[in-house]
């Protein structure tokens, strides 16, 4: 079973981020809007937590993934994250691209006496945004999922191994609200959900930044990111089980135009 370490800190986000609005409303303003065009471009890093299961084929029964951050920085072979916006004072098209290679042992049970998974994932999000209220940013994105992955298992009777290759597309509808608070000070709170099975059964996100604009060129913030994925296709050699939770603190280092 999947583990939900997560659950209350999400609450905690949300909590956090309505009180947040109901405190300061006086205080908090929109960012700086104009019919002209801004951009924004932020390279970040994700200190990622993964929780969950998976399998492919007849691999039975799913295998658990529970990797804490040290666990997937010493196995982590390659990383590469950017996001891009272009905004102005009614619309956003925002870019988010994720890109990790790892390895992680599996988490031994009753059955599973040892084995490792080998995963690449690519993730990117391209959305629309409309301006529907001077805090709020409604709208809808694609997402982008791209799996590679191997998987090997050792039982008291036999070692398996199975990979696959996996590429679909999620639908997701976004809401967001950011701005300035005293000043130099910013805010983002962000949520999606969407899947509803034309890629995965179900998808999900929810991230909170707070950080401190330095000037109209650079801003940097601390946040922190859940990306849940439930995904299940196919039936017996064909089958692909992808049912896991990754989150962690983002660090960002945005660049303003």
């Amino acid at each position: 079973m999947k583990t939900l370490p997560k659950i209350p800190f999400i609450f905690s986000i949300i909590f956090f981020s309505a009180s947040l609005f109901l405190y300061a409303q006086e205080e908090i303003q929109p960012q700086e809007q104009s019919s002209e065009w801004r951009f924004v471009i932020e390279p970040y890093i994700m200190l990622p937590n993964m929780s969950g299961e998976t399998g492919i084929g007849e691999l039975i029964p799913p295998v658990e993934v529970d990797a804490s951050v040290g666990d997937i920085f010493g196995h982590l072979k390659m990383g590469a994250m950017l996001y891009m916006e272009a905004t102005n004072e009614t619309w956003a098209i925002t870019s988010d691209v994720l890109y990790m290679k790892l390895g992680q042992d599996i988490e031994t049970g009753k059955f599973i006496t040892g084995g490792d998974v080998t995963m690449q994932q690519i993730a990117w999000e391209v959305a629309g945004l409309r301006r529907v209220a001077p805090w709020l940013d409604a709208g809808l994105a694609l997402r982008l999922v791209s799996l590679d992955m191997e998987i090997n298992t050792s039982t008291l009777l036999t070692n398996r191994n199975a990979s696959t290759n996996e590429t679909w597309v999620d639908p997701v509808f976004v809401a967001r609200s950011q701005g300035i608070i005293h000043n130099n000070w910013i805010y983002n709170a962000r949520g999606d959900f969407g899947g509803f099975g034309i890629g995965s059964d179900f998808t999900w996100q929810v991230q909170a930044d707070f950080g401190y604009k330095f000037s109209e060129l650079f801003q940097t913030s601390l946040g922190y990111r859940v990306i849940g994925i439930d995904y299940d296709s196919g039936s017996g050699s064909e089958r692909f089980l992808y049912n896991v939770d990754t989150y962690g603190a983002v660090v960002r280092l945005g660049f303003n135009f």
